[in-house]
């Protein structure tokens, strides 16, 4: 009876693995390449726009945004570290860094001369809102900061360079968070209203030079960063996907105004969000749940936003959240891809919603990685292009892809410029619209949380001899790409590191 008892449980026990194995969820692809040589060059459209992409509150000195004062409340000046500091090892720079950030403002032409060695056509950048609006009751925008943007808008149009603006990337003015009737920031019910004078401002002054627009930049990552994980401002640490909701219609309400400013202006101008893709693979492949929450990730992270834009209607995975936003269906002209590799989610069967976020398979010593420990795959670039494709339909922008590397020699980098552009020509090939593709970053810059240690510039910034510029060597590899296209040899020296 006993062994009869035991052949029954042990027959459960397979035909349910069987089905664990089977059913549900995303499986984990082996292969980091969807091909591992090539035979001709691969070149791109005459009309591709290449180009780097920045944001305001990383490489210009914002005296008077939400960041300005967390950076403020973080930093003591050299040596002495603030207790509870959320800014990685801020105390170790010196002041002017930490208020410079990369001396943008003086060098701009500069870095636009370096765009231009490298080939590009177009540049990506944020309007940082607290310099144009100071002050809450401020009635026309700071004189300095129209004279500054005025510059680089002429500068741009000098040297042949297509200008990509974002309007809100991360960062807002600090008396946005003042409280009132009991809300904060993008929660007060003039919240919209601020942010579209803003717009207003923007669109009217500079737009008739703008032809691609961003409205938010990853508003998930802002959402889940600032008010679930309370690293970014305004530091707030909410439970759960509902209690956040709140904040992603405003967001959602913020990008129909814009919309509707922006087409105004100009009908034929291209509008859209970008979103902070990744690859969310099982940890493990046997693990159902693992297979299930990376695929209801996925859908949470990366396309509730944008699903919400298509439809007119906010639904937020794993709620009963349903709520229509009016004037929000069919505003977007083009999905915004931001791209920096895999993750992993690992579940635990005893408590489904502690699921862990790991960036990289520790089990794997072979897994190429970056200096933030993300793991490197190339192949989620051609997925989540042709994800977008079949999802909405719409022509796709790359507007960030890059990776942390200090090196000068930044081997990793250049073997990402080859394998990341050869997976996004296979995407295309497959029928993908896209556009353009603009490397995260021109230049070295404040990484927020991170503080100055990532290193995401195609061109190093010498902290020590006056922010001094330095092409690393993945500037040449882009360089050449813009140029010639990804030869076979160059490809399969990269695809090697595989």
């Amino acid at each position: 009876m006993k062994i009869r008892r035991s052949r029954i449980i042990i027959t459960a026990i397979a035909i349910l693995a069987v089905a664990l194995v089977t059913v549900g969820g995303k499986k984990r692809s082996h292969d980091r390449l969807s091909r591992k040589s090539i035979s001709e060059n691969l070149t791109f459209p005459k009309t591709f726009l290449w180009g780097t992409a920045t944001a305001a509150e990383q490489l210009e000195a914002t005296e008077h945004s939400d960041w300005a004062e967390f950076i403020r409340k973080n930093y003591a000046g050299e040596g002495k570290p603030v207790a509870g500091a959320g800014i990685k090892d801020l105390h170790l720079w010196r002041e002017n860094i930490v208020r410079e950030k990369t001396q943008h403002l003086k060098r701009f032409k500069e870095d636009f001369q370096l765009m231009k060695d490298l080939g590009a056509n177009a540049y990506r950048f944020s309007i940082a809102w607290d310099r144009l609006f100071p002050r809450e009751n401020a009635t026309e925008a700071d004189k300095t900061a129209v004279a500054f943007y005025d510059d680089l808008f002429a500068e741009l149009a000098k040297q042949g360079l297509e200008p990509s603006v974002t309007l809100f990337h991360f960062s807002s003015p600090a008396w946005f968070f003042g409280e009132k009737d009991g809300k904060r920031g993008w929660e007060r019910a003039d919240a919209v209203a601020h942010f579209s004078r803003f717009v207003e401002f923007v669109v009217n002054r500079w737009g008739k030079n703008v032809n691609v627009w961003c409205t938010l930049n990853e508003p998930m990552v802002y959402i889940y960063s600032g008010y679930m994980q309370g690293i970014f401002p305004p530091l707030e640490k909410r439970p759960d996907e509902k209690s956040v909701a709140p904040v992603m219609e405003a967001l959602l309400k913020a990008h129909a105004a814009a919309y509707a400013i922006i087409k105004k202006n100009n009908p034929k101008a291209l509008v859209g969000v970008t979103q902070h893709t990744r690859e969310f693979a099982p940890y493990r492949n046997y693990a159902v749940l693992d297979r299930i929450i990376a695929g209801k990730v996925e859908q949470a992270f990366i396309w509730d936003f944008t699903d919400a834009i298509r439809s007119g209607v906010l639904k937020v995975t794993n709620t009963d959240i349903e709520k229509p936003i009016p004037g929000l269906g069919g505003t977007q002209d083009f999905i915004g891809i931001n791209y920096y590799g895999r993750f992993y989610i690992k579940s635990n069967i005893f408590a489904p919603t502690k699921f862990e976020i790991k960036n990289h398979d520790e089990k794997n010593p072979n897994e190429i990685k970056n200096e933030l420990g993300w793991a490197d795959f190339p192949l989620g670039m051609k997925n989540i292009l042709l994800t977008a494709k079949s999802r909405y339909n719409l022509p796709l922008y790359i507007l960030e892809s890059g990776t942390a590397e200090k090196a000068e020699d930044d081997k990793l980098r250049q073997q990402l410029l080859i394998t990341h552009l050869a997976e996004t020509a296979a995407a295309m090939k497959d029928g993908a619209d896209v556009r353009g593709y603009f490397h995260w970053s021109l230049i070295d810059n404040f990484e927020w949380a991170e503080g100055f240690d990532a290193r995401f510039g195609l061109v190093a910034i010498d902290y020590q001899n006056n922010f001094a510029r330095k092409k690393r060597k993945s500037f040449e590899t882009l360089r050449k790409i813009i140029t010639q296209g990804i030869s076979p040899a160059d490809y399969t020296a990269a695809a090697a590191a595989y």
